[in-house]
């Protein structure tokens, strides 16, 4: 069932010559409403300022046009953080490039319900209420500096200052909530005794807006008077959510042989075993289209967490628009798989393992086209988690794609079951450590690594092998380049991907420096270092009693 509202809006001028008041809500259907929800929005243009009204409105405009065409791995306030920091940039660059919008800012608080759930975005002194059963509250808080005779100050607004700090919140949606979104025309006027008595006498919010501005306004309120009400009529549940609860209703297919049939789908081969899952190419009966097919074995059946697990990874997929990841295509299904499109070409590891030889060149093709990768994954906010040449296909067309997001995680639904391969994984992953945009980096590195050398940097030492120990020819700046990426530290790696891309696109033109090789102190752990310490304290206690009890008068062993 999707998410329902019943909404209305009113606005006035009030005793004022302009509106500087703005508002808007997008309410769009079918799947955009369950992926990304509704968004309403409340702006009021900063007084006293030149261009308060065209700053209200491009404010609310640009997110309520932008908001839904952000990724669906995003979360909420990642998604509107990101906007509003645009929307932030822009005005400014409009007062610092024309002086007739010089102060050209505004207040807003932005309200986004999705599934069960609401997510707000504020700034300045707009105000967001809501109305539980007999419970009224003020979700929001202002951002203002108080002066004499009541009168305030913004100190925070979109395009007043270049760092924009927002105020995020969000929690559990119920059938019935009513949301109150009012300029200061509004509340400050009627103040929330006002506000509730007028909600509570008109059900309906078209009514209740309506007579929430006029109530303002015949109470002697001077200002714009903007309001609007949102009433929550039936809930939906979220797109994962309810992807979950079809994976729970659907059996596991046996293991699969060429020439059987599952659903509208032929198995043509086993592409891929691993411990739990397996990978089918298959060819689509109805189109002729061949795709491949990963599902779970049959007796992880009773596993909860892997049939999670697979769930996360088609979401994932699925949402990912990404040009470096195979692309999801949906059927009707009466068994847990999921289907991607299929390539032709080899894993990094099926080349290693016959016998390829990865020049140089081919090698920093390769990297840029990782990073390249990368850097579109983290834009959708997916830490990969398991880069290595048997997760690295190679298309016969040129393009390099991750085949797997098993082990990926991402803010919105969190992760899968995670084992490390420990040459691949960075020290954070091995450890107690959080992963990372630099935690990928570092598998790439290790990886670009293992394919000129056939080795790991990891052989037992605390700090990396230089490549050019088992291959002279590599150039001094791509070892820079490898070994800034396999830094132990994350903290002296790349910062992100396309970071580590323009050193390979810059090469020898630019190079990188080599990375300082870790301190012998920062080689030991703390206990370690006291363990050393302890020895030689009691070397010495044990020396000089040894020289007492000899009665031998003798100075100091060193």
């Amino acid at each position: 069932m999707p998410l329902k509202i019943a909404f209305g809006a009113d606005s006035d001028v009030g005793m004022k010559i302009r509106n500087e008041d703005f508002f808007g809500l997008v309410a769009p259907e079918g799947e955009l409403l369950a992926s990304k929800g509704i968004v309403a929005a409340i702006a009021d243009g900063a007084g006293g300022g030149s261009n308060g009204r065209e700053a209200a409105e491009y404010a609310v405009l640009s997110v309520l046009s932008d908001y839904y065409d952000t990724p669906e791995t995003w979360e909420v306030p990642h998604a509107l953080g990101k906007l509003l920091a645009s929307a932030n940039r822009w005005l400014l660059a409009q007062g610092a490039t024309r002086r007739e919008f010089s102060c050209m800012a505004s207040t807003l608080s932005l309200l986004v319900l999705r599934g069960n759930r609401y997510v707000i975005a504020h700034v300045g002194d707009t105000r967001i209420y809501r109305m539980r059963g007999k419970e009224f509250s003020l979700l929001t808080r202002d951002h203002v500096w108080e002066e004499a005779h009541g009168r305030h100050v913004l100190k925070r607004a979109v395009g007043l200052d270049l760092n924009l700090v927002v105020d995020y919140d969000e929690g559990e949606l119920e059938k019935g909530d009513v949301f109150l979104l009012a300029s200061d025309g509004v509340w400050e006027v009627l103040g929330p005794d006002g506000l509730e008595e007028v909600l509570n006498s008109h059900p309906q919010p078209e009514e209740a807006a309506r007579a929430l501005v006029d109530a303002a306004i015949g109470k002697g309120g001077e200002g714009n008077a903007t309001a609007q009400v949102i009433r929550i009529d039936d809930l939906a549940e979220g797109t994962f959510g309810d992807l979950l609860k079809e994976g729970a209703d659907l059996p596991f297919p046996p293991m699969l042989v060429p020439g059987q049939r599952i659903d509208s789908f032929e198995v043509i081969e086993q592409l891929h075993e691993s411990a739990k899952r397996v990978i089918y190419k298959v060819k689509d009966l109805a189109s002729g289209r061949i795709l491949a097919m990963k599902t779970l074995k049959p007796e992880f059946v009773m596993d909860g967490r892997a049939r999670n697990d697979l769930l996360i990874e088609e979401w994932l997929v699925k949402k990912s628009s990404s040009p470096f990841l195979p692309r999801h295509f949906q059927a009707k299904r009466h068994f847990l798989y999921f289907l991607t499109s299929w390539h032709e070409g080899s894993t990094l590891r099926e080349m290693l393992d016959h016998g390829h030889h990865f020049t140089i060149a081919e090698t920093i093709q390769i990297g840029m086209k990782l990073a390249r990768a990368l850097g579109s994954l983290h834009r959708l906010d997916i830490i990969h988690r398991d880069i290595r040449p048997e997760n690295l296909h190679l298309g016969k067309d040129g393009k390099l794609r991750i085949l797997s997001l098993s082990s990926a995680i991402n803010p919105s639904i969190g992760g899968t079951a995670f084992s490390a391969q420990p040459n691949y994984a960075s020290p954070e992953c091995l450890g107690d450590g959080e992963p990372c945009m630099q935690s990928d980096i570092f598998a790439m590195g290790v990886t670009l690594y293992h394919m000129l050398t056939g080795e790991y940097p990891y052989s037992g030492s605390f700090d990396p092998v230089k490549p050019a120990r088992y291959r002279p020819d590599i150039p001094a700046w791509l070892e820079n380049v490898i070994m800034k990426s396999i830094a132990r530290d994350p903290e002296r790696r790349f910062e992100m991907p396309e970071e580590c891309l323009i050193a390979l696109e810059n090469g020898e033109s630019a190079p990188v420096a080599a990375p300082p090789r870790t301190p012998v102190v920062g080689r030991y752990s703390a206990w370690k270092l006291t363990a050393v310490i302890s020895m030689l304290v009691n070397f010495l206690l044990l020396y000089f009693e040894m020289v007492e009890s000899a009665g031998i008068s003798s100075g100091p062993p060193w």
